[in-house]
């Protein structure tokens, strides 16, 4: 654990940093990284020892509740800011409230600028799916010479203005693997082989949330099943709130043994004080 002054001026400590992260580049340790929706999910990474967290465009605090020393990862969506200094401004928010790297997809001025400013960046290669119209859909990259030499040189040119991480999905796994030898960007791999220096899934796709009719993408590999048990509660709670509301319609519920009762003897004496009792002000 090392001890850190996070980008608010304030002590804390971070399980890795990025100099650790740049220190392990093509180191045969494989950290691993991914995206906790809540809290909830979140303490369950800890407990289950994930290295590293992107949260993407969420608010920081709650998580640095639960996670006060993992590395964190923060972003903001494509087109919700029009202008670079908006980006910075936003940049800047995420750094201050406990994020430890900033991911954006902008331009590679917008980039530059970030790092200029001392943020951390991390930008994207391959399949970027808020660009996925311009490639005809969701779909493998690098699977031909001319791509993977086209993704080669735009992480190279992300190297030339100072970031220093990428996510790289489904990417083709012989591509990445010689890309990340020529390279000093730590590399966060997502459905692009092993050779990434971070391997990184997302919590729904690791844990089986998604439901049986919906088919996962190629490089999601389920491990548990939690989908099938959310299911199970989802029909458990309607079939209860059926019995509950059912109960109440047919004037059996609350039951006696729900209620709480006056004790003995008491309720005599409250029903005769209530006979008796007469209005202070007539």
């Amino acid at each position: 654990m090392k001890r850190i002054y996070d980008f608010s001026r304030k002590p804390s400590h971070r399980n890795y940093t990025v100099y650790d992260l740049k220190t392990l580049k093509n180191s045969p340790k494989k950290l691993t990284m991914t995206n906790p929706a809540n809290a909830e999910e979140a303490q369950a990474c800890v407990e289950a020892g994930i290295d590293l967290f992107v949260l993407g465009n969420k608010e920081i605090e709650p998580f640095r509740e639960v996670a006060p020393s993992h590395f964190m990862g923060a972003a903001s969506i494509f087109a919700q800011f029009g202008s670079k200094e908006e980006i910075i401004d936003d940049a800047f928010d995420k750094m201050r409230r406990g994020a430890d790297m900033y991911y954006t997809l902008r331009s590679f001025d917008v980039m530059e600028s970030l790092v200029n400013e001392g943020i951390p960046v991390q930008s994207h290669i391959g399949l970027i799916p808020t660009f996925s119209h311009y490639c005809g859909g969701l779909r493998g990259w690098g699977r031909t010479s001319d791509e993977a030499m086209k993704i080669f040189e735009t992480i190279k040119r992300m190297e030339d203005i100072g970031v220093f991480a990428v996510e790289a999905e489904c990417i083709a796994e012989e591509v990445l693997q010689a890309i990340n030898l020529k390279t000093s960007i730590v590399t966060f791999s997502l459905g692009s082989g092993s050779s990434g220096d971070v391997i990184m899934s997302f919590v729904a796709d690791i844990c089986g949330q998604d439901s049986e009719e919906e088919k996962p993408p190629k490089h999601a590999h389920a491990f548990g099943n939690v989908g099938k048990f959310q299911k199970m509660v989802h029909e458990e709670r309607v079939k209860a709130l059926i019995a509950f509301n059912t109960e109440v319609k047919n004037n059996n519920f609350p039951y006696q043994e729900t209620n709480i009762s006056m004790h003995p003897g008491e309720n005599e004496k409250f029903l005769e004080s209530i006979e008796k009792w007469t209005p202070v002000h007539q």
